[in-house]
């Protein structure tokens, strides 16, 4: 969309400071797009090591198979997760604190001896799976902020710095034109006045 001013003064000076402001501005919109893009990066490497360590958990007892089919599996859930806010570049992200798992009062003589160590893998695969979903949307928080930075960036850097520019060099030109026609006009006056004087 093209910039819409007036050919005067006031519009130069309101120009001016809009041009100064969005200068002034991009040198931190750039370090916050870079701060951002490196978070997000981090995020990223987090979440598919705690994938690479998800999988391999879950492998390891794929040979137990036969054994969970027997596993009550209304012993253990989870009952809250507790998230906390972190700002990073401005961006509200969500850290795991921790995990509130409850486990049912069951008889150990009547179940399976493995159903403890059971719980505790299940305590442990779902902490990871957790950890990897907040991961994630950490990720595509800072993400989603990143890409709105970038595209600040190039509105700025490419439409509206050249834009500003643009238009106020317009104006000086059409101000100079305007002051050179003057002048011109003046010493045309002075001139035909001089020569009348003589006549």
């Amino acid at each position: 969309m093209p910039l819409k001013f007036q050919y005067n003064k006031i519009a130069l000076q309101q120009l001016e400071k809009q041009l100064n402001i969005r200068v002034r501005a991009l040198p931190t919109i750039k370090n916050k797009e870079s701060a951002l893009r490196i978070e997000v990066k981090r995020a990223k490497d987090e979440m598919n090591k705690l994938e690479t360590v998800y999988r391999q958990m879950i492998k390891e007892y794929n040979h137990m198979v036969d054994l969970w089919g027997e596993f009550d599996i209304t012993l253990v859930g989870i009952k809250d997760i507790h998230l906390v806010v972190q700002k990073i570049a401005g961006v509200k992200t969500p850290v795991l604190e921790k995990i509130d798992f409850y486990t049912e009062k069951f008889s150990v003589f009547n179940k399976p001896k493995w159903f403890l160590d059971g719980i505790d893998l299940i305590k442990k695969i779902a902490t990871v799976g957790i950890e990897k979903e907040v991961f994630n949307r950490k990720m595509e928080l800072l993400d989603r902020a990143r890409k709105k930075t970038t595209q600040k960036v190039n509105l700025f850097e490419k439409i509206q710095i050249p834009g500003y520019e643009d238009a106020i060099r317009k104006i000086k030109r059409f101000m100079e034109d305007e002051d050179n026609l003057s002048k011109s006009a003046q010493k045309i006056v002075k001139n035909r006045q001089q020569q009348e004087a003589y006549l």
